[in-house]
């Protein structure tokens, strides 16, 4: 397992490359980089959950999802507590080390490594990360109180609680979709590591490299995401029974991935250190190559 996720850290990797060189010649333009944005967020990631959902409603599922759902709660609430008392002046840092990239970085590594059924485990820790980030996140950079200006009619008609909403209706439903309607999930959701790695291309090709890596706290930042965040989530992980190995190895990766490119969004609406935020994207998802098997290797002397 730990071959095939450095293939597709690195097959991730070049694609990054190729979006860099599209925004470096012109082909992709800051408009058109928020664009492939708004079809990550609001087609392709959705997709990809309403996938994870289509299996079948078996007690061993259903089980499944609710420890998902309560490990999620647990090892967020271990992120953000962690990242807080990290960062307590850098909100950016506290923002970017809190929460992790699963829904673009971690999903094609789990769909890789695992198969596609095993979204399903994964769609708890998207939902409970975007909602911290909705609230303990944008607080943290604003410096105000964590629910002040949480907005939960807005959250509600986000498109990732739309898909969690729509994936687990047709769980709990076992409604059959038409064939070519799943066809179609699967070539939208088939969009969505190119299309989230050129974006990381693009945020590189934005970068001043040479300053970017003589900065000391994006490598603070790094270490608390990469490292020590994901140790700890692989402790508790461990207090759970081994026949959940699967749904752990999914947590796993997703709690174990670099930092989310949300912190740049909402750095940028805002109106906080933007290109900051921006650094501890690409910092961490260079670093990752090496920190994510390194974690999945740890897990199995573990476990």
């Amino acid at each position: 397992m730990i071959i095939i996720l450095v293939k597709q850290i690195l097959q991730m990797f070049l694609l990054a490359g190729f979006g860099y060189l599209l925004f470096r010649s012109g082909k992709i333009s800051l408009e058109g980089s928020k664009t492939l944005g708004n079809i990550l967020i609001f087609a392709s990631l959705p997709a990809v959950i309403i996938n994870g959902f289509l299996v079948d409603r078996t007690p061993e599922h259903v089980k499944g999802l609710l420890w998902s759902a309560a490990g999620a709660a647990v090892l967020l609430l271990m992120s953000i507590l962690i990242s807080h008392f990290a960062f307590r002046k850098d909100g950016v840092a506290a923002f970017a080390s809190a929460f992790s990239n699963p829904g673009f970085f971690g999903i094609p590594l789990v769909v890789a490594t695992i198969g596609q059924g095993a979204v399903f485990y994964a769609a708890p820790y998207i939902a409970f990360l975007n909602i911290g980030q909705w609230t303990y996140g944008v607080s943290r950079l604003n410096g105000q109180p964590v629910l002040q200006g949480f907005q939960p009619k807005k959250l509600i008609r986000a498109p990732f609680v739309i898909a969690i909403l729509t994936g687990l209706v047709l769980f709990v439903t076992q409604l059959p979709l038409p064939a070519i309607v799943r066809s179609c999930l699967s070539s939208i959701a088939g969009l969505n590591t190119p299309l989230a790695m050129f974006t990381v291309g693009v945020y590189l090709a934005q970068t001043d490299l040479a300053k970017m890596v003589r900065r000391g706290s994006l490598y603070v930042v790094s270490i608390l995401r990469l490292l020590v965040i994901p140790f700890i989530a692989l402790l508790i992980l461990k207090l759970l029974p081994a026949s959940m190995v699967e749904m752990k190895t999914v947590l796993l990766i997703a709690i174990a991935c670099p930092v989310g490119s949300n912190v740049a969004v909402y750095a940028q609406l805002h109106g906080k250190d933007y290109p900051y935020a921006v650094e501890t994207v690409i910092i961490s998802t260079i670093l990752s190559i090496a920190t994510i098997p390194f974690m999945l290797y740890l897990s199995e002397l573990i476990w």
